[in-house]
């Protein structure tokens, strides 16, 4: 029984020894991925959530601007704007 049982200690061994190196593997696959997709990204000059938030505040603010300019000329020319004229 000592024979049986020496050898299912061994395989029990060898098994967690495999596991921990799959988990490295895995680890490892991971983070080369990520670095992989991050290069990718960084190569494509997409902007940040941030930038694209502040840019489209601006837009807003300019368009804000601009309408209320058209209607201060509007009331200083005595006319009505006309719609679809640019």
């Amino acid at each position: 029984m000592q024979t049986r049982n020496k050898i299912l200690d061994d395989l029990s061994q060898l098994m967690t020894n495999a596991m921990g190196v799959a988990q490295g593997a895995k680890g490892e696959a991971e983070t080369a991925m990520k670095g992989l997709m991050d290069r990718w990204l960084a190569d494509r000059d997409f902007v940040t959530r941030e930038e694209f938030d502040a840019v489209r505040a601006m837009a807003q603010k300019a368009r804000e601007e601009n309408e209320a300019l058209a209607a201060r000329l509007v009331a200083l020319e005595g006319k009505p704007k006309a719609k679809g004229k640019k």
